[in-house]
């Protein structure tokens, strides 16, 4: 983990107060704070640091010293300070902190002063309305966020007050998810990021972007995911091994590479601030799918590591969960004309008499108590419990509209 990530995601943790979360930002120019007064800059020179990164002794320490001169700066001059200049390997860097990305990216002088500083943030809308508090001012990633059950789940969460930061293959289609959410909100409530969640290094760049962007993250949804229908006969390794690939090795190391993040920040609040990793799973990972087994394995084997990861992790306040939808047959995964699971499904027989896409739909919906699909608002509210309850960990909580029940 790189020097200046770690100072991002300990700045944000230094800076959680009453309940708030701030966004840091790494400015470009350090001189752009050099008129600030000493009550809106911190300037902490004193420091043998090496812009590669310390280890676990080495995190601590710095976390120490930077809570240190933190906490005698707000004692000097009882505000938060807007910015932070910290000296790395002879370079000053300089961090911008503000209630959101905008704030953060451009700090004023005076803006120190708390009440001055608060931004109106868009009202809590939609499933919302009377949870405004759960996601509102935290930072949340989606991962397989341009499109599909990762876009829902975007939306909802940028409705709900959270930045959020989307992150896919598909950078076009993150960027202009973006964009459009932008747009709409009057502010900066989305940024886009490229990432291939089955390739650390592509992995570490993300999250070293992330953090340079919002300092640090309270929410991973960890939703990117592939599916390949076929029997167990016909598969080759190549698609076992493609979906295995997505689905369980990406859920693992998303998790090894954003939870050193969420420690430090977590840490640097003094056990005030509790992050969350959500994995989306499926009702495929609660029990077996006929000709979709890799699939259903890569769900069931990352239900695992949500136990396992959850007992790890809970020493740093990090909670771990799954959710496990039912199907959503209006997403792509399911409804696209050439490669959506209605068309697979036809052409691998998978449903006993169905001729037409119109016949496999009816026939996964009739499977269903509430007779119709999950959507992205329905995993929403499973987040916002997710979030919300501090005293659950390892859980996969099902969201399949009686389709599949606990027992």
């Amino acid at each position: 983990m790189k020097t200046l990530t770690m100072l991002g995601a300990i700045l944000r943790g230094l800076s959680y107060d009453d309940g708030k979360c701030s966004c840091v930002a790494r400015l470009a120019d350090p001189a752009t704070v050099d008129a600030f007064s000493a009550a809106d800059l911190l300037r902490v020179k004193d420091l043998s640091l090496s812009a590669d990164g310390l280890d676990a002794a080495g995190r601590k320490q710095l976390t120490s010293q930077l809570r240190t001169a933190w906490q005698t700066h707000v004692a000097a001059n009882r505000v938060r300070p807007a910015a932070v200049v910290v000296t790395v390997a002879g370079q000053d860097v300089a961090f911008g902190i503000g209630r959101t990305v905008d704030q953060a990216r451009h700090p004023a002088p005076g803006s120190a002063d708390t009440a001055r500083r608060e931004t109106t943030v868009t009202a809590p809308r939609g499933i919302f309305a009377d949870r405004s508090s759960v996601v509102s001012g935290r930072v949340s990633v989606v991962t397989g966020g341009a499109q599909g059950f990762g876009e829902g789940i975007v939306r909802s969460l940028a409705e709900g007050g959270s930045t959020v930061c989307i992150a896919d293959l598909n950078v076009a289609g993150a960027q202009r998810l973006a964009d459009e959410l932008n747009s709409e909100h009057g502010r900066t409530v989305a940024l886009a990021f490229g990432g291939n969640v089955t390739d650390e290094a592509s992995v570490e760049q993300m999250i070293d972007a992330i953090v340079e962007s919002v300092g640090s993250v309270d929410l991973l949804v960890s939703n990117a995911g592939v599916l390949k229908a076929g029997s167990v006969v016909d598969m080759s390794l190549a698609d076992f091994n493609f979906v295995t690939s997505v689905n369980y090795v990406g859920f693992f190391i998303c998790t090894k590479f954003f939870a050193p993040i969420m420690a430090l920040q977590n840490a640097a609040s003094e056990g005030k601030m509790t992050s969350d990793i959500v994995q989306i799973n499926s009702k495929s990972g609660l029990e077996g799918s006929n000709r979709n087994g890799a699939y259903a394995g890569s769900k069931f084997g990352s239900i695992g590591l949500v136990q396992s990861f959850a007992m790890e992790l809970v020493a740093d306040n990090i909670k771990v969960n799954a959710i496990c939808p039912g199907n959503f047959f209006e997403g792509p995964l399911w409804s696209d004309p050439e490669r959506g699971l209605f068309v697979q499904y036809l052409r691998t027989g998978k449903v006993p008499g169905a001729k037409t896409v119109e016949d496999v739909k009816r026939f996964y919906e009739g499977k269903v108590p509430m007779n119709r699909g999950c959507r992205p608002d329905d995993v929403v509210r499973a987040i916002c419990y997710i979030v919300e309850q501090v005293y659950e960990t390892g859980q996969a909580v099902p969201v399949t509209g009686g389709q599949v029940m606990l027992n």
